[in-house]
């Protein structure tokens, strides 16, 4: 076997207008693509080459903030954070700093993690 690339990263949520007002309001994402299927909804956010799907289609994979978790990049780190406590986005792992990096973990309304990063450059 030989993996190429990472094809999609996946969230199960419970409340859909809740999680898009999150992904898209909080997180300013934009859809690129939406599948619908008998009320029930796949969105997917295309971040860099990359995407990032949210769904209720599958009733038996539900939100865990001890699950995977996707790492997104920012811009600027302090308002990001800025702006996800100003949303009262709960902090699960609050802002630290390493040698190369800045993070945060905090959850999505249904408790799944997701990962603020910013890497630093090199001398900063």
């Amino acid at each position: 076997m030989k993996v190429t690339e990472i094809a999609f990263t996946g969230y199960p949520v419970t409340d859909m207008p809740r999680a898009r007002a999150f992904y898209e309001g909080v997180l300013g994402l934009k859809p690129a693509s939406t599948f619908e299927h008998d009320g029930k909804q796949w969105i997917e956010y295309d971040i860099a080459g990359a995407t990032l799907g949210i769904t209720n289609m599958a009733p038996d994979w539900k939100p865990s903030a001890t699950g995977p978790s996707i790492a997104l990049e920012v811009a600027d780190f302090d308002a990001a954070v800025a702006a996800l406590r100003a949303a009262g986005t709960p902090f699960c792992m609050e802002p630290v700093a390493s040698p190369v990096c800045h993070m945060a973990v905090v959850t999505d309304p249904d408790g799944n993690s997701l990962c603020i990063h910013h890497r630093d450059q090199a001398g900063h």
